[in-house]
């Protein structure tokens, strides 16, 4: 505690101004807890750039944390760059605080003597992915939390690709942030240096969108297709309903009372379209108006639930896996009839993710890469194999990418690919649900399940170190009676034969997942967010599906082996 409150009496300072030395004297005063979360490490990258809690603190999102991200990113670019007219865009989401912080990184790059290029009002995500590359950028930062509660905000960073930082330039940029102190941090703007951004890109993004989400479904198809849509007070309303009336769907019915961005969420306990429960708005409006599907994205628009109406007639919420071996089949099926594969084509996914995609893939004779959890690794993946083509992909936290125009998970685009595969389907009397069954006929049924276990603060972090610990130390033989086969320890970069004890090397970045292979094909995964206080626990198993009719009767044999599975943990 000595060290937390030596660091925390650094923030009394004069590098600091006035409101943030009263809120740290008040914890220091009246909150040792409070305190001890806020200053007891530096917030860190994780999965989807920096994510945490709004405060003052090293640990908490603030001007002088993301100054000081800023600054050291500043510096780096002029090292990788040094003879180009360096350029950066910026976008932000709904959350409290930020347009100020936006405001406040562009500040700091525009100081720095680089160009800024600010949207001029919220804007989801992928649209910054996609203007780092339009507007010629070496870099672009959304300030964003995603769909984390209220009190989150966040700095994911892109490079000139289009994509999440990846390393190598994740690690020398945070080394070189590390070597910063805060009183390095220039916030004096450069206005000149600062141009708002809005329509222009607005216009080359829809556009863009529409050539890569539209598959000729007629116009016919188009307007019988009835759609509900919620932006659950997040940023897509910006682009999505103007997405789908421009490309011709004329039956599309907003939740009115979650289309206001709003930092609260006021109608919702949580904003992730994970969550069947945040549909809800959306699900009862469909009923009324008899809507064939119903599409909500998360507040930064990247990821989209789906809801569709199944063999009674009844709304289902398709999980992330349904959702992406359904866009992915029909990719690949559009692919196949109008250019056919060449062979040099890909699709991409993830870990976690179901490993039906490789089912798919080997079926239409492409390749499938995996890759660890986040779209920077499949935006990775297109970088690194400039030779090949990459049809589409995802991953199982509904999210999923069309084409390389954008290079990070999409749900504007996303939203009209399933709309047209919505509608073609209605237009030949059949329905989105009846192909996932079909699907599940031709290659088994794959069913997926993931459990999060919440734990907040210190003690939580150090609670989920230690839970991965005694996995690898005491390594499981049997999950509910079914024999493991191999277990893959991405930290060690290691595959185990259980039988064996033979160790071979896994050839993928390090990182902290644990994935066990069962003798029947049942896969368990276990690994911490990188964005979030949990761990996360994937389940995947599948079994034949000899005709449509049966899928009630093996689903519910796949519950109860999945149920059998995750008792071992005692959750």
């Amino acid at each position: 505690m000595k060290e937390i409150l030596s660091k925390a009496k650094n923030w009394l300072s004069d590098t600091f101004d006035t409101h943030t030395r009263q809120q740290t004297q008040h914890l220091i005063e009246n909150d040792a807890k409070k305190l001890k979360d806020s200053f007891y490490k530096n917030l860190a990258f994780g999965t989807g750039g920096m994510r945490g809690i709004m405060g003052v603190g090293t640990n908490r999102i603030n001007k002088y944390t993301l100054g000081k991200n800023t600054q050291g990113i500043s510096s780096y670019l002029k090292k990788q760059f040094p003879n180009e007219q360096l350029q950066v865009a910026i976008a932000y989401d709904c959350r409290h605080n930020s347009k100020e912080l936006a405001q406040i990184v562009a500040n700091v790059f525009s100081a720095n003597g680089i160009k800024v290029f600010l949207f001029s009002d919220l804007r989801p995500t992928p649209e910054l992915s996609f203007a780092v590359k339009h507007l010629n950028c070496q870099c672009g930062i959304v300030l964003t939390a995603s769909h984390n509660p209220p009190e989150y905000n966040g700095y994911k960073v892109y490079w000139k690709d289009g994509g999440q930082l990846v390393p190598p330039e994740d690690a020398e940029i945070i080394n070189e942030i590390e070597n910063l102190e805060y009183q390095h941090i220039n916030f004096e703007a450069k206005k000149e240096l600062i141009q708002f951004i809005d329509k222009e890109v607005d216009e080359a993004f829809i556009a863009a969108s529409i050539k890569n989400g539209s598959f000729n479904a007629s116009a016919e198809a188009k307007s019988a297709l009835k759609i509900v849509f919620t932006s659950l007070h997040g940023t897509s309303i910006t682009l999505i309903p103007e997405v789908l009336k421009r490309a011709g769907y004329t039956h599309v019915k907003v939740v009115e009372e979650q289309a206001e961005p709003n930092g609260d969420f006021p109608t919702v306990k949580s904003p992730n379209p994970e969550e069947p429960e945040a549909l809800k708005m959306a699900l009862d409006l469909a009923e009324k108006e008899q809507a064939d599907i119903v599409i909500g994205t998360d507040p930064d628009g990247d990821r989209l639930g789906i809801a569709v109406r199944n063999q009674e007639g009844e709304m289902m919420v398709l999980n992330g896996n349904q959702a992406m071996v359904l866009m992915t089949d029909f990719l690949l099926k559009e692919h196949q009839q109008n250019q056919g594969f060449k062979g040099d084509e890909f699709i991409a996914s993830t870990i976690v993710s179901t490993p039906m995609m490789q089912k798919l893939a080997a079926h239409y004779g492409v390749e499938c890469k995996v890759g660890l959890t986040g779209f920077k690794w499949i935006a990775k993946m297109i970088k690194d194999f400039p030779k090949q083509e990459f049809i589409g992909g995802g991953e199982e936290s509904f999210g999923f990418m069309v084409g390389d125009f954008v290079r990070d998970k999409d749900a504007v685009t996303s939203t009209l690919l399933i709309c047209e595969i919505a509608a073609e389907a209605k237009n030949k009397n059949s329905t989105v649900y009846h192909q996932l069954l079909e699907l599940y006929k031709t290659h088994g049924l794959y069913q997926e399940e993931l459990v999060s276990l919440v734990k907040k603060g210190i003690e939580g972090a150090q609670e989920i170190q230690e839970m991965l610990k005694k996995l690898r130390e005491e390594t499981p033989t049997h999950f509910g009676g079914i024999a493991v086969k191999k277990v893959e320890d991405y930290q060690a970069s290691e595959v185990i034969d259980i039988e064996t004890g033979e160790k071979t090397s896994l050839d993928i970045p390090k990182s902290n997942v644990l994935i066990y292979h069962l003798e029947d094909g049942t896969q368990i995964a276990a690994r911490p967010s990188g964005t979030e206080p949990k761990i996360k626990f994937y389940v995947s198993t599948n079994a034949a599906l000899d005709k449509t009719e049966n899928y009630a009767t093996v689903k519910q044999e796949l519950d109860h082996k999945i149920e059998s599975v995750l008792s071992y943990f005692n959750f």
